[in-house]
């Protein structure tokens, strides 16, 4: 099956919204089932096996959170929360819980799309230790720990190789400051966002063109960091 053969279930009880994310998502060649509460979403999961998730936070009968909860007890599929809570700590929680990405209302379709399909990569990909990740002029030879930067090498330190390398594993999906800094440096230091800060500014500077304005360092504020590829639309409708 390739990409747009695939199903997503739609959990979402504003109809106006499925009907404008049935039919862009459905332009793009994606297959959709829908439905309105959390309950009735859990058992589409059971009877049709989708592929992705879109669930969002506000639904009638159960909070998303419990949603993601009774979810992940089922299977590891991969979700997208769809919310218009944007309060960093709503996001935390949703990720926490075990969504895999979180985009806020309002988005732009090209947005939502390009994020699916890096959650649809990350779940029919194996990644070979001597795997080589492109995407535009940056190239990480992962089995050699070279960077290169337009066919150029760049020298980066191991932390930031460790930190670049976290991202490259969730290519397109955000990453939680907890997750970084637990991966890099232990349990005992995911308060210390102080470090991300320090070493993510470090690794911008050695691979962008313009720091200030990251063309693959992404950052989702007070929630984590972002590896952008492809040609992923980062700028949100208005």
């Amino acid at each position: 099956m390739n990409e747009t053969a695939a199903l997503i279930l739609l959990i979402e009880d504003d109809e106006q919204t499925r009907r404008f994310l049935k039919g862009s998502l459905s332009h793009k060649g994606w297959r959709i089932i829908e439905a309105d509460n959390g309950k009735a979403g859990l058992a589409m999961i059971k009877n049709h096996n989708p592929d992705l998730v879109i669930l969002d936070l506000g639904l009638p009968d159960m909070d998303g959170i419990s949603v993601t909860k009774r979810l992940r007890q089922l299977s590891e599929i991969p979700v997208l929360i769809l919310s218009a809570r944007s309060q960093e700590q709503n996001k935390i929680m949703a990720l926490d819980a075990g969504a895999d990405d979180y985009l806020t209302k309002p988005f732009g379709s090209g947005e939502l799309h390009a994020r699916l399909q890096a959650l649809l990569r990350r779940t029919r990909r194996t990644m070979p230790v001597s795997e080589v990740f492109v995407t535009g002029l940056l190239k990480v030879d992962l089995a050699q720990r070279k960077v290169f930067i337009a066919d150029n090498e760049v020298r980066i330190t191991p932390i930031e190789f460790r930190l670049l390398s976290i991202l490259i594993r969730q290519a397109g999906l955000v990453v939680t400051h907890r997750q970084m800094l637990k991966e890099v440096w232990g349990a005992e230091h995911i308060n210390d966002q102080h470090y991300l800060r320090i070493y993510m500014g470090q690794l911008r500077h050695k691979l962008e063109i313009n720091p200030a304005r990251p063309r693959y360092l992404m950052t989702d504020v007070g929630v984590g960091y972002r590896l952008a590829i492809d040609d992923v639309v980062t700028e949100l409708a208005q």
